[in-house]
């Protein structure tokens, strides 16, 4: 045989050698023990059969429910892990995390599902520099946010909500260069709301503790949710925002106008009920939101005939007074505007005759002003029995 012939045959002997390597490549040791420590941490709740698969006299990677495996340098590393049956019959997991998942030092995904897991989320997740989608939802997670979680720098999605989380939210948890999502919501998070420099696209904190003022937000921010919190100041840093679609701020202290340039935005929903708003509503062009909520606020002044092109608008328990621009009317009687509540504010007449049928979706409420409401006026049950105001309260009321 010549030099050549054998020098490709031992090219393909390599070759076979590194193919039956990788056919048979092996869990990293590290990674092996991580999974009995996170097998003992944890538990099939009753239903759930998830870790039935778990036989550690086989390999992980093919064998075990909720988990991925890639092939680096001859060693398998995991990549995926979901702890718990994705079925919707299945209850879950309980017991606790433990530390060592954060050895898992190429995980790029982790969630668990929801369930009655406990105790505190393990600091050592924040060492995980390759993980992109974290998600511990629905579980009983007690304890703080890990204030090393401000370094995941491959993070995109984090996802904790409806736990009971406590403390306050790390300043630096907005800085991560690659998230877009934070789901924080349903948990007892308090302080403040700390800056956001991420390219976030959607940020819901609802329904927990939070106090202060509205931080820096990030340009891209789409959707925010702050609905059930204790926050206040004005909502100036929204004035920047060009890419709101959708914004629930209600059940807060917030003060002041709303900034103008809310209202020009092409929004499925602006909902800022239920605070301590006031001043004039005056958006500067016709208003194209889906769903506006203003209610019980402070707000005054006459109201903008701009608002008449939204589909629900309420603007009940409020100062507002004047006529009701007709452009209300007709929008009620073409079906546009389907939802209209002006009950508990100082209107004076608005040109809606009884002979005038609305459409079976529209529905209008405008009890308890300085008129007497038309017929078509209909009003849920809490508006109260009484139709007008009392004369002394609408004397001096601009008509």
């Amino acid at each position: 045989m010549d030099r050549k012939g054998g020098g490709r045959m031992v090219l393909k002997l390599l070759l076979h050698l590194l193919l039956l390597c990788l056919t048979h490549a092996q869990l990293l040791p590290l990674e092996m023990q991580a999974l009995r420590d996170i097998r003992g941490s944890l538990q099939d709740m009753g239903g759930s059969s998830f870790f039935s698969s778990w036989d550690f006299s086989v390999d992980p990677c093919t064998s075990f429910s909720g988990l991925v495996c890639e092939s680096l340098h001859g060693l398998n590393r995991i990549v995926m892990l979901n702890l718990g049956s994705q079925s919707a019959d299945s209850t879950g997991l309980t017991g606790v995390l433990h530390p060592s998942l954060g050895s898992l030092a190429f995980l790029k995904q982790l969630t668990v599902v929801p369930g009655t897991v406990t105790g505190t989320i393990p600091d050592s997740l924040g060492m995980l520099s390759e993980l992109q989608f974290l998600g511990i939802s629905q579980n009983s997670i007690t304890g703080p946010i890990p204030d090393s979680f401000s370094y995941l720098k491959s993070l995109r999605v984090l996802n904790l909500s409806k736990n009971l989380l406590s403390g306050r939210i790390p300043s630096g948890l907005g800085n991560p260069p690659n998230l877009i999502a934070v789901v924080l919501s349903h948990n007892s998070l308090n302080g403040p709301i700390p800056s956001f420099t991420s390219p976030v696209i959607h940020l819901d904190l609802s329904q927990n503790a939070l106090s202060g003022w509205l931080p820096v937000l990030p340009a891209t921010l789409e959707y925010l949710s702050l609905t059930k919190n204790s926050l206040t100041g004005s909502l100036d840093p929204l004035s920047s925002l060009r890419n709101l679609n959708y914004v629930d701020l209600s059940f807060n202290q917030f003060i002041g106008s709303v900034p103008a340039n809310l209202f020009s935005l092409k929004m499925s929903a602006l909902l800022l009920q239920r605070n301590q708003l006031s001043g004039p509503i005056l958006p500067s062009s016709p208003v194209s939101i889906n769903k506006i909520d203003l209610s019980y606020n402070s707000f005054s002044g006459q109201l903008s005939p701009f608002l008449a092109h939204a589909h629900y608008l309420y603007l009940n328990n409020n100062n507002l007074n004047g006529i009701v621009p007709h452009e209300f009317v007709n929008s009620l009687l073409s079906a546009n505007l389907q939802n209209l509540y002006l009950q508990h504010n100082f209107f004076t007449d608005i040109s809606l005759q009884s002979d005038m049928s609305l459409p079976t979706v529209s529905s209008l409420c405008i009890q308890y002003n300085c008129l007497v409401p038309p017929a078509q006026s209909a009003c849920p049950w809490r508006t109260g029995k009484a139709s007008s105001r009392p004369g002394y309260q609408c004397e001096g009321r601009h008509s």
